[in-house]
């Protein structure tokens, strides 16, 4: 399979955004290049030769992106490899684990607002403004994704 010099230029720009999001290089383009392909499952090879990377740093990668549940392989009958696609389709679960996270930090905040000296006022104040704010965001998106939800069915 070859990929389009447009296809090249997507990998590139968004291998640029998840490397600005911190995350490495390699996995970057292995993300893109998952999402750019026309196929959605690519073999390890595959992948080592379209990003032309080493095979210790396709493997390091591909393992961190699997660790993170942000891709996964399959294997095909009567075939030894194994293929490797975006778990895109796990969005929402990945969502849900996103917003949780934001929720414990947020819990956290407010204990240690209540503990916080009264000498820091304008430090305090801030701090509750992002407490707040998370509080204003949990319900907000709550009742976006009921809605989307609503209107896709």
């Amino acid at each position: 399979m070859e990929l389009s010099s447009k296809q090249k230029e997507l990998i590139e720009k968004m291998g640029v955004f998840h490397e600005k999001n911190g995350m490495p290089p390699t996995e970057a383009r292995i993300i893109a290049l998952l999402l750019v392909s026309d196929r959605i499952e690519l073999s390890f090879d595959e992948i080592r030769d379209y990003l032309q990377i080493s095979k210790s740093a396709a493997s390091n990668a591909i393992n961190n992106l699997m660790n993170s549940h942000r891709i996964e392989y399959i294997t095909k009958y009567g075939d030894r490899k194994r293929y490797f696609r975006s778990n895109l389709p796990n969005w929402k679960t990945q969502a849900s684990e996103s917003l949780q996270k934001l929720l414990s930090v947020n819990a956290l905040m407010k204990e240690i607002l209540n503990i916080r000296t009264v000498d820091t006022p304008d430090f305090n104040k801030d701090l509750a403004d992002v407490i707040d704010f998370i509080d204003f965001l949990q319900q907000e998106l709550l009742g976006i994704y009921q809605r989307w939800r609503s209107e896709k069915n």
